[in-house]
């Protein structure tokens, strides 16, 4: 009697457990959503402007903004496959593993535009750059200031739980155009107000051993990049 009481327990303990993971792959989706439809605006908008302002910040972020959209492409695809719940567990690993990598690619093209981009600036910024776009500039820098870090933090706790590489790299670029916008809102003040056209590239160097670390994990499959 009490070994049948046990394994009811542990059926619904399971049960428990799954019920908590599809709502949590529905969540990520949510989250995933929000950032296409984000992105989506931000790159246009930073790409429009930059090119009409000849601004090599604005454009520099609405590249970011597109290698972040096909980040969350690749994770919408992953969360898709488990959320169909027509695979099992193992296809679901592999489909993780697949999307991590992919993820963790992105981050490493994000290093070499973060370098080429600081060179570029360093280079020939004083030269061309005009920021006379530069209050709408800064308008997208502080949306994205405050909507990135909450929707990576989101993300970062969904990660741990789902134990998912995939969305924890999506949840790094996150943070990173978090900061990115702090130095598109600094760089364009400085550059209009203060003439330190040099500054945006030399802090955009700060985050390349960040970003190495957590490309090589997504990479790798480090099953420890999830914990939090």
């Amino acid at each position: 009697m009490s070994a049948r009481i046990q394994e009811r327990r542990i059926e619904q303990a399971n049960a428990s457990r799954m019920r908590q993971r599809s709502d949590d792959v529905r969540f990520a989706l949510l989250l995933t959503y929000i950032t296409l439809g984000w992105m989506t605006i931000e790159g246009a908008a930073s790409l429009l402007l930059g090119w009409a302002s000849k601004s090599l910040l604005l454009e520099a972020f609405g590249i970011d903004s597109v290698i972040e959209l096909f980040s969350a492409g690749v994770l919408l695809w992953r969360l898709r496959v488990e959320a169909s719940g027509r695979v099992n567990e193992t296809r679901v690993e592999a489909v993780e593993l697949r999307a991590s990598k992919w993820v963790g690619y992105t981050l490493y093209f994000l290093v070499l535009y973060v370098v080429s981009n600081s060179a570029y600036g360093l280079s020939l910024s004083h030269r061309i750059t005009d920021t006379h776009q530069s209050v709408w500039g800064i308008l997208i820098g502080l949306v994205a200031k405050i909507g990135m870090p909450i929707l990576a933090g989101y993300k970062l706790q969904v990660a741990a739980r789902l134990n998912s590489r995939a969305l924890r790299a999506d949840a790094i670029e996150a943070i990173m155009c978090g900061y990115l916008s702090i130095v598109l809102i600094v760089g364009l003040a400085a550059t209009r107000i203060l003439g330190w056209w040099w500054l945006d590239s030399v802090a955009a160097l700060a985050l390349i051993p960040f970003l190495i670390k957590e490309a090589r994990a997504a990479i790798q499959g480090d099953d420890t990049c999830c914990s939090v």
